[in-house]
């Protein structure tokens, strides 16, 4: 049994055969046995429909990159604490206080958080099909008879009505099987959800320090050319250089500063997509930003020099969105034990008791008290096939939840597949970027030597000065790219929050709930206008 296990019903039935006697009530032998093998029939009933067993998923035993693998694959045993966190090892203290704000404030957490708080109350609202109903009723009238002989008469009245369906076949408890399981692919997508956030926030933070390096180096190239571009229209009109050289130089001066509007803008609208991933306007992050008091502007992150000790690929079961794949995949499983129940008779046990005085003090009478118990039985004989559809419904709507357990899986792999790869290269890049960089460097400062000398032409230094901005900018992508790589690889882990969050908190507080006096409703229309008004607008 699928809920309220065999256990459970075991237990259920030593505690009502010693509470209750039998005897005292006044039934006969034959109708105490009759009750006793009821009852036992009805404890011993179980569910129909498939039980769910957690599918085998193939995964291979090594990543394609073998030297990717070899460098993160060290002996480990705990993965999942050494994921958690993982943007602390950037080691920037602002980056770590944006992290944190954005899973308070974030409107996509709360909204998932919503829907746990849904998905919970939905599982006991279910569970409370496996209990029996309870209602109570009172009432007091006072009525007169017509005619010449007229009577005026009060009368009181009271009941109590029971119900409760017997789960035979378990379709309520295949029912909060599937709530349960619904309740825990919520939780899950809270989870993937802020896997999601985190990744997302430490990728838009370092393309922010990147603009940022990328503006810093476009001002100061750009002043040095503009000044450079001064001094060569100065010797241009005492005849010192050609009109060719005094050009160029204006022109890449003019180049490289154009560069800073674009990239000004740029990190603008990074610094907008981070408040509002903080749940926070626009603008609210642009001094945070441009401060140096957490980190130097236009510092990149880096990528720390150790990666988390083991990455085998059945880490991925672990990433939220495998797990939610997972758990609809059980909650489709339930669903077709709950439409398959459906196609079988329903027995309800009813009762009422009333009683009826036309005086308070005779309402707890024998003769007013009357009561009636007894079972009921429905089967569906003719639905015209609707049922066995239901049936097949649920049945392919499992098969699309495996499927996409599948392609979760699938997506999983490729993501740490490419990431890794990614890392892997753009580290190799960043180190020959640098490289690249400082031979330029070198190289620029001898073609100015061999300028001022007049042993070189003008268009070898702008070719020097050209080579060495691209270079450096080169080398500043290559380090912004292998950092948001490290996030990437993160994320494709499920590397996400490691403190606790508390779904249970609702948006939106009421008060004064109970029985109040309220404003009616009032019924408000616009005012009406003229046709011509109409017509013209």
């Amino acid at each position: 049994m699928p809920f309220f296990g065999r256990a459970f019903f075991t237990r259920l039935k030593q505690a009502s055969t010693k509470s209750l006697s039998l005897a005292g009530i006044g039934a006969c032998p034959a109708t105490k046995n009759s009750i006793i093998g009821f009852c036992a029939f009805l404890l011993a009933s179980c569910a129909v429909g498939p039980d769910y067993k957690k599918p085998d998923v193939a995964l291979p035993a090594q990543w394609g990159d073998k030297a990717a693998t070899t460098a993160a694959d060290a002996a480990g045993q705990n993965r999942q604490a050494e994921l958690a966190g993982w943007w602390r090892r950037l080691r920037d203290p602002l980056l770590d206080q944006m992290v944190t704000a954005a899973i308070s404030d974030n409107l996509d957490i709360a909204s998932a958080k919503a829907r746990v708080r849904e998905a919970r109350a939905l599982a006991w609202q279910t569970a409370g099909a496996l209990f029996p109903s309870l209602d109570s009723d009172a009432s007091y009238k006072r009525r007169k008879t017509g005619g010449p002989f007229s009577v005026t008469q009060d009368h009181y009245g009271g009941s109590f009505d029971s119900a409760w369906e017997i789960d035979l076949f378990g379709l309520n408890r295949r029912a909060l099987e599937a709530a349960q399981a619904g309740f825990a692919a919520a939780q899950e997508d809270l989870r993937a959800v802020m896997v999601t956030l985190i990744g997302d926030v430490a990728s838009n933070y370092v393309e922010a320090r990147r603009l940022q390096a990328q503006l810093r180096l476009s001002e100061d190239t750009a002043r040095s050319q503009r000044q450079t571009a001064d001094l060569i229209g100065r010797k241009f009109q005492t005849g010192a250089v050609s009109n060719l050289d005094a050009n160029n130089a204006a022109g890449q001066a003019a180049d490289m500063e154009a560069n800073i509007p674009r990239l000004t803008g740029q990190l603008a609208v990074i610094k907008h997509r981070l408040a509002v991933l903080l749940g926070q306007p626009p603008a609210a992050v642009n001094d945070l930003i441009e401060s140096n008091y957490y980190r130097q502007a236009g510092d990149i992150p880096v990528v720390p020099g150790q990666l988390p000790a083991t990455i085998p690929a059945d880490i991925l079961l672990s990433r939220p969105d495998v797990r939610a794949a997972e758990r609809r995949l059980a909650q489709s499983t339930a669903t077709i034990g709950q439409r398959e129940a459906q196609r079988y008779p329903a027995i309800s046990l009813t009762g009422n008791i009333a009683t009826n005085a036309t005086h308070p003090d005779n309402l707890g009478k024998n003769s007013s008290i009357s009561w009636v118990f007894g079972p009921s039985i429905s089967l569906p004989l003719f639905r015209g096939g609707a049922l066995v559809a239901g049936v097949e419904i649920a049945r392919a709507q499992r098969d699309r939840n495996f499927i996409a357990l599948r392609s979760a899986v699938l997506t999983a792999l490729e993501d740490v597949e490419n990431a890794l790869v990614s890392l892997k290269n753009d580290k190799l890049l960043a180190a020959k970027e640098t490289e690249a960089a400082n031979a330029y460097q070198t190289s620029l400062t001898l073609s100015r030597n061999l300028y001022e000398s007049g042993n070189t032409s003008f268009l070898e230094l702008l070719t020097a000065e050209r080579s060495y901005f691209s270079a450096r900018q080169g080398a500043l992508n290559a380090r912004a790219a292998a950092t948001t790589d490290y996030i990437s690889l993160m994320k494709a882990l499920g590397g996400g929050w490691d403190g606790l969050v508390d779904y249970r908190k609702p948006e939106i507080i009421d008060k004064n709930t109970g029985p109040h006096f309220g404003k009616l409703p009032t019924l408000s229309e616009p005012p009406m206008q003229p046709q011509s008004a109409q017509d013209n607008s």
